[in-house]
């Protein structure tokens, strides 16, 4: 095994551990932060002054299930600008409801409402455990919160019998009110849930007032194929980015000022305070450039700055070559993928576009395009959002991935740790990512 194999494997052996530790938004900001604490950043509060320093790294969160990590360069923002790259935490999954109990024939099962545009069919039938953030109240009235973690699988979504759905493999509907409250045992009426949250997770004299839970499919990351070529796992889209985006900064120099956002919310439209529709990153932006003594004009910056947003692409799927158009397929194991939208879905745009296939080609790295049929849509990203809000450029890329949204996504080996290298390139790129008019 070469030294550059070796590479990948320890990748994405780290990989798996972080998506396996990472079931909600809220695991996957405090997994980052021990990343991060470990590596020297420092961690900050929005409620705090901060000093910063030339040098340093630092990290800040919020509602703890976004984060902002960040590197002072040497260089100064007004010549270099900053060097940004962004993703998302959130995935779709079985959220539940705030007064969830159901007890139907004797089963006692916990209503969910779906977050974001989930593929349902997959998760029948499959080993599920819950995880999320509770709030609650001490014995001493005390208002606190804490993340939580079944770990084992505790519920179940049994389909329906064929026998009992002759139509199922025709065209089968999935009514999420009805059709997906998962089984967790057998009971009687009584059964309070926030009472077996406290019981389980608790001191005696807690009180559970509310919560942010989330079913997840208890089945690990793992490399998969007959030739090992392909990494399947839950909430590749887009955790997988989030992790790459950490591995460049951590290896950042620290002569440019890099940049790493992951927001929650994406997946719903990023609307709230913790989305990239949010203040936050204009927020730590504006702070950061207060602690420079060239920062005095904020659009000079933006300008000699980049924003990459790094969030999954589709891979073209052999099963269903129609839906893809055949001069824009990527495929798995064949390089990050620059998306392209002309609506403006995805932020690429030409300049945008170049400086990365630039970046790519000093790395040795392959690179597609992905463009989505001319009579199909496409999802969007943080990234046009982001542009819109900072007015900086900014750019859409993404590893090539099959089954996005579904509980169980499949990409291949060798693109994760590509963009990683080719994310690191960009933090530690000299000189100002302005392209002259000729």
């Amino acid at each position: 095994m070469t030294s550059a194999q070796q590479q990948v494997e320890l990748f994405n052996a780290e990989l798996a551990d972080f998506l396996d530790g990472s079931p909600t938004p809220f695991h996957a900001v405090a997994t980052l932060s021990q990343m991060l604490g470990k590596a020297g950043f420092q961690g900050l509060n929005e409620a705090e002054d901060w000093t910063l320093e030339r040098g340093g790294k630092y990290f800040v969160t919020r509602n703890g299930s976004s984060i902002i990590a960040f590197v002072v360069g040497q260089n100064d923002l007004a010549t270099a600008g900053i060097r940004m790259a962004g993703a998302h935490t959130d995935s779709p999954c079985l959220m539940v409801k705030p007064n969830p109990e159901l007890v139907r024939n004797g089963y006692y099962q916990l209503g969910v409402e779906v977050y974001g545009g989930a593929l349902l069919n997959p998760w029948f039938d499959r080993d599920l455990s819950l995880a999320g953030r509770l709030v609650y109240s001490d014995k001493n009235g005390q208002l606190k919160q804490t993340l939580i973690n079944f770990n084992d699988p505790i519920a179940v979504v049994p389909s329906l019998a064929i026998h009992l759905d002759r139509e199922a493999n025709k065209g089968r509907s999935i009514n999420p009110q009805t059709d997906i409250p998962p089984i967790l045992m057998q009971a009687e009426e009584g059964e309070d849930f926030h009472v077996m949250l406290a019981q389980r997770f608790l001191s005696d004299g807690d009180k559970v007032l509310d919560y942010e839970l989330c079913f997840y499919d208890v089945q690990g990351a793992a490399t998969v194929g007959l030739k090992k070529e392909f990494f399947a796992s839950a909430r590749l889209d887009n955790l997988l980015s989030c992790f790459v985006g950490a591995k460049a900064l951590l290896a950042a120099d620290g002569t440019n000022t890099a940049l790493l956002v992951c927001n929650d919310h994406e997946e719903v439209g990023s609307v709230s305070s913790a989305g990239a529709n949010g203040p936050f990153l204009e927020s730590v932006f504006d702070r950061l450039c207060s602690h420079d003594a060239s920062a005095t004009n904020k659009s000079r910056i933006l300008d000699r700055s980049l924003f990459i947003s790094c969030d999954n692409a589709h891979a073209v799927h052999p099963n269903y070559l129609l839906k893809h158009d055949e001069k824009h397929s990527p495929v798995l194991n064949g390089g990050p993928v620059i998306k392209v939208n002309s609506t403006q879905r995805y932020a690429t745009n030409g300049v945008t576009a170049s400086f990365f296939r630039q970046m790519c080609s000093d790395e040795n790295v392959p690179v597609q395009t992905f463009v989505a049929r001319g009579d199909m849509g496409c999802g969007s990203t943080i990234g046009p959002v982001t542009s819109a809000k900072l007015g900086v450029p900014t750019l859409d890329v993404g590893i090539p991935q099959l089954a996005m949204h579904s509980c169980r996504e499949l990409t291949g080996t060798l693109d994760p740790e590509r963009l990683a290298r080719v994310l690191k390139a960009f933090y530690n790129r000299p000189g100002a990512l302005v392209v002259e008019p000729r």
